[in-house]
C-alpha cells in the first residue's frame, strides 16, 4: 500500500532526488543516450523493476530520449513509491 508524502516530504525531494524535478503531483527526469538501441534497453530495464513493485511510470521515447514521470495515481499525488522507484530507476541509470 502506498503512503503519501506530506509537504514536508515533498520539500526535500530536490535534496534526496536531485536529479528529479518536482512537479506539482509528480517527479520528472530526462535521460539522453547514444542512440535508440541504448534509449530502449533501459526502458526494458525500468520496466521490469517497475512490474516487480507494481508501480508503473509514465513514460515516453524518442530515438535516444527517454522522460518518466512518477505519480500514485490512487493518491492524486506523490508516494512513497514514487520515491522508491525513482531512487532504484537512478541506480539503473
Amino acid at each position: 500500500m502506498a503512503t503519501p508524502l506530506s509537504t514536508k516530504d515533498i520539500a526535500g525531494l530536490n535534496t534526496s532526488l536531485p536529479h528529479w524535478q518536482v512537479e506539482a503531483d509528480r517527479l520528472k527526469r530526462d535521460w539522453q543516450f547514444k542512440d535508440f538501441s541504448e534509449a530502449f534497453a533501459f526502458m526494458t530495464r525500468v520496466a521490469l523493476l517497475a512490474e516487480t513493485m507494481q508501480h508503473h511510470p509514465n513514460w515516453s521515447n524518442v530515438y535516444n530520449r527517454v522522460s518518466i514521470e512518477l505519480t500514485t495515481h490512487d493518491l492524486d499525488g506523490l508516494s512513497d513509491l514514487d520515491v522508491q522507484l525513482a531512487r532504484s530507476i537512478d541506480a539503473l541509470s
